[in-house]
This record gives structure tokens, C-alpha cells and sequence, in this order.
């Protein structure tokens, strides 16, 4: 067989493959793996317990959530493969593993304090409003934390716990006769450092230290034990840099800067620098009555450290390098859909709002989330999203009902898988919705934040599957259907909503806040 005809056959050969179509994936199914900070029947949830943010870091080994109370609580994962281990018994763990994923709380420490800031009049509440894991370095974990105007850098630690000996003086083993003098001239005993406990007018020479020194004197002695102790330490403070509540953070694959966003400004830092940041985008008019639009999210690309994403009130993305220019005014790539004619309402801007962007774990799609439905957009295709899929449309008769209470200001976070087959975002009633991202994918699952995930499951619509072109050339719709009654047909409980969910970066599992509690499922 010549070579060269096999090299040829090679490009045939992959066209043909990825002309075969795709085998459709199968349905995942969620099991409960384990919850943190349940709550009894009828207890009430304080406040300041109510988790505002989740986190996995990117080995998928530790958990980070902020609460509204300032605090920040990691947990660690318990069933992870030993890397210390010999060849034999690394070779066992080859085998896949059947058991889900565990973790365990490791430590938390409080992060931020309410503040008031005097020169505007403005109470600063603790709410921790995004985590971001930093890069690991020397066995210790960093991590960025924001309220709504300060942003700290922690590191937490390990370290051994160190204890100072007490100095003994055993006045039995005193030589020279140092103790009978001293016995002779106070009632009161001598203290372990050689001096009396009653001070004198003059000085009394029984008590001098005599000539040699006391034997038994033992000086203080730092010991560390085998003990170790968690601590973490604040390295930096990022503050001063926003006129604006603080919306996201978001770090940069370079390892050194990251971003953090307000309505109206995006700032550039560096890790090791806190006293000053670089504005990139800034999209204050010059007259606050012109403003028509405000940043809601902003995210660095995985693995391009120019490139950088944002979104806005109107529904847009805006895709921007870095390389460009220092004041990225001009987008290189603009992401949004345009509405209907006829289509728009009152409600058409407030719900077209993105509340969060992510990009996958390639970088080849970005995710945005707005109050109606997920868009799943493909970074080389500005036309429109080549996925939509409905989680809220059940509510649009309703939407009166909800701009009344603020129900339609809330905003819902989204993620995407490691392997990017599938999405999930959050609703009301504690219930998320898991979607299947493939080409043709009509999954869709709606599990609840409980011990029993399945049991306001719905049946699924049966949807015909469209081919590969047709779906990433005209976008997918697909879930909106049956959603907006639990089971026995009762309406959703507003006030109960499930905002913030991660998905692991490498496995099928899912961690999300339904209040102050901590559920977390696998497939």
C-alpha cells in the first residue's frame, strides 16, 4: 500500500465522518449525592445564611460558596484519586468509578464586614456576590471574593500548630539554698521565673538569681506538633476602583490579571498590584440621561488572554480584545437576537436583560442566561444563538404579576458541562432544568433542590429531532412546554428560587443554593 494514497484518503475519510450523523446522546439521570446545611420543616432561614454564590475551582477538587453574611465556606472533595499512591494501586483506580463525588467542609472564615461609606450616605452589606478560584501554589489555595464595592485576594493554608513551653522552676531542686532564702524573707512563694508575687520598697538580695544560675530555669521553647491548623489570610484588598455595586469578577488564563465589572465600568487588575486598575470599557455617557444600557456580566475567555466577554440590559454580548486598543470602546464581535416585529412590549427589555455569561470549557460557545430562556451561542456565528432553550415561558402571561413583586429582576445563573453536552440554569420553586446541548437533542430535565430530585419530575415533550445544519443554522427551541405547575397541578412558589448552580469541570455533577443549603447531584 503506497503511503501517500493513505494520506490522501484521510481528508475523505474525516469528511465522511463528520458527515455520519451523530448518535443521540442518552438522557442523564440525576441521582442525590449529598446536602450541606439542611434545613428542618418549618425552621426559618436567617438572612444572612442565604447562599449568594458557588464555585468549583478547576480540578473540580474544592467547593467554594459565599453567603449574604459576608462568609466565605470551602469544602473539598473526599473520594479524589490518592496522587502519592504506588503504580499497582493507581492502576486499580483505573477502573471506573461507580460511587458519586464527595466532598466535605474543609473551613470557612469571614470575608467581609458591612461598611458605610460616610462620604455618599451608602451602607455597604457583606453579601459576598462572586467567588473565583485563582491558580494553586505550594499547597495552598487562592481564591477572589467581591462584595459590592471591595474585592479581597485569600490564601488558605495549612500550618502546623506551634506552642511555647512553659517555663517550670521546681523549687525542690533549687540549689545553693536559694529557695530557704528566699522562704525566709516573704511568706508568699517564689513565682516560676524566680521573682515573689508582693513587691518590696527595697531590693532584697534573697532573691537574686545566685551565682550558676537556677538549674531547673527552663527558657521558652517553640514546639510544632503534628496538629495542623486551616488559616486563612487576606494577601490584598482591591477597593476605591468602582462607583458601581460590583456585578462579577472573572480571572485570566495568564495566571496574573483578572476583571471586575459595574453597570457602567470594566477594570483590569493584577494579582500582585492593589493600588491601581485600568479601565477597559467604560459606557458612561457624558449625560446620565442618555444612558440607555448598563453592563450585567463580564467574563475572560478560558484560554485566549485577550479576549474578554461582556453583556448589557439590552441583551447583547459584546466580544473584545485586549489588543485592539487600551480602551476597548469598539467590540470586535456584537451577539444578540433581534426581537419580532410587533413582538415588543413593556416587558420586552426587562426580560431580554442577561443576568449571566459563560464560556465553555473549550471556548468555542459562550452561554448567556436571560430572565425567559439560555442562548447557547458559537463564537465564529455573530447571526444568533445556535441553540435556545426555554425555561421561562410558561410565565409570560404572568409577567404583570411578577414585575409587581420583582420577581422579574432576579437573576438566574447558567452553566455549562465540562465536556459542553449540556446546560442547566435555575427557575423558581428550588428547581433547576439540565438541557442537552447536542445538535438534535430534545433532553430536557427538570429536578428539584431536595433529597428527592425527581419527585416534581415532568414528562418531556416528545420533539422530532432536526438535522445538524438545520439546528446550528436556525437555532433550536425546545423545553418550554411544560413547565410552571409542580405535580398535582399547584402553581410555583415565587419566593422560593434556586439562583446559583456550578456544574463540575470534569464530571457530571451539579452543585446548587436553595437557600442556605447546599445540594449536590450526579449522573
Amino acid at each position: 500500500m503506497n503511503p501517500r494514497d493513505s494520506d490522501d484518503d484521510r481528508p475523505a475519510a474525516a469528511a465522511a465522518d463528520s458527515a455520519a450523523p451523530q448518535q443521540p446522546q442518552q438522557p442523564l439521570e440525576w441521582r442525590f449525592a449529598q446536602v450541606f446545611g439542611e434545613r428542618a420543616a418549618g425552621e426559618d432561614v436567617q438572612e444572612v445564611d442565604i447562599i449568594s454564590a458557588i464555585e468549583f475551582d478547576k480540578s473540580g477538587d474544592h467547593l467554594a460558596t459565599g453567603d449574604r453574611g459576608g462568609r466565605v465556606v470551602l469544602f473539598e472533595r473526599t473520594d479524589a484519586r490518592d496522587q502519592h499512591a504506588n503504580r499497582s494501586e493507581l492502576e486499580r483506580q483505573d477502573v471506573p468509578i461507580t460511587r458519586h463525588p464527595e466532598f466535605r467542609y474543609k473551613t470557612e472564615f469571614q470575608s467581609h464586614e458591612p461598611e458605610f461609606d460616610y462620604l455618599k450616605s451608602l451602607e455597604i452589606e457583606e453579601k459576598i456576590n462572586k467567588i473565583k478560584w485563582c491558580q494553586t501554589a505550594n499547597n495552598a489555595l487562592f481564591l477572589l471574593s467581591t462584595n459590592d464595592k471591595t474585592i479581597k485576594y485569600w490564601k488558605v493554608q495549612e500550618k502546623k500548630i506551634k506552642q511555647v513551653s512553659v517555663m517550670t522552676l521546681a523549687t525542690s531542686t533549687v540549689g545553693h539554698g536559694a529557695t530557704s532564702r528566699a522562704s525566709t524573707s516573704t511568706s508568699k512563694s517564689p513565682l516560676p521565673n524566680g521573682g515573689c508575687s508582693e513587691k518590696s520598697d527595697g531590693v532584697n538580695s534573697d532573691l537574686l538569681f545566685p551565682p550558676g544560675g537556677y538549674p531547673s530555669l527552663r527558657l521558652p521553647v517553640v514546639t510544632t506538633s503534628q496538629d495542623v491548623n486551616l488559616a486563612a489570610r487576606c494577601r490584598r484588598v482591591y477597593a476605591h476602583a468602582h462607583d458601581y455595586h460590583i456585578n462579577s469578577i472573572s480571572n485570566n488564563s495568564d495566571g496574573e490579571t483578572f476583571i471586575s465589572a459595574d453597570d457602567l465600568r470594566i477594570n483590569l487588575w493584577n494579582l500582585e498590584i492593589n493600588s491601581q486598575s485600568f479601565n477597559i470599557v467604560d459606557v458612561k455617557p457624558t449625560n446620565m440621561e442618555d444612558l440607555t444600557e448598563v453592563i450585567t456580566c463580564a467574563e475572560f475567555h478560558p484560554t485566549h488572554c485577550n479576549t474578554l466577554a461582556y453583556s448589557s440590559s439590552k441583551g447583547s454580548i459584546r466580544l473584545i480584545d485586549l489588543r485592539q486598543s487600551a480602551l476597548c470602546d469598539n467590540h470586535s464581535k456584537i451577539f444578540e437576537e433581534h426581537e419580532a416585529p410587533g413582538a415588543r412590549s413593556f416587558f420586552t427589555e426587562i426580560i431580554a436583560s442577561i443576568s449571566d455569561i459563560k464560556f465553555s470549557r473549550d471556548g468555542r460557545y459562550l452561554l448567556s442566561r436571560d430572565y425567559m430562556t439560555l442562548k447557547l451561542w458559537d463564537l465564529n456565528m455573530d447571526s444568533g444563538p445556535v441553540s435556545t432553550f426555554q425555561v421561562h415561558e410558561h410565565l409570560r402571561p404572568r409577567l404583570c404579576d411578577l414585575y409587581e413583586n420583582d420577581s422579574i429582576f432576579d437573576k438566574f445563573e447558567c452553566c455549562l458541562s465540562g465536556d459542553g453536552l449540556h446546560v442547566a440554569t435555575g427557575s423558581y420553586g428550588n428547581l433547576f432544568r439540565v438541557f442537552g446541548s447536542t445538535p438534535g437533542s430534545t433532553e430536557v430535565t427538570t429536578l428539584e433542590a431536595s433529597r428527592n430530585p425527581m419527585r416534581r419530575q415532568m414528562a418531556n415533550p416528545n420533539r422530532p429531532t432536526r438535522g445538524t445544519m438545520t439546528s446550528m443554522a436556525r437555532g433550536v427551541r425546545r423545553g418550554g412546554e411544560n413547565l410552571g405547575v409542580d405535580a398535582n397541578g399547584n402553581s410555583l412558589d415565587f419566593s422560593t428560587k434556586l439562583l446559583h448552580l456550578a456544574w463540575h469541570p470534569t464530571e457530571n455533577s451539579i452543585a446548587c443554593a436553595a437557600a442556605n443549603s447546599l445540594y449536590m447531584y450526579y449522573a
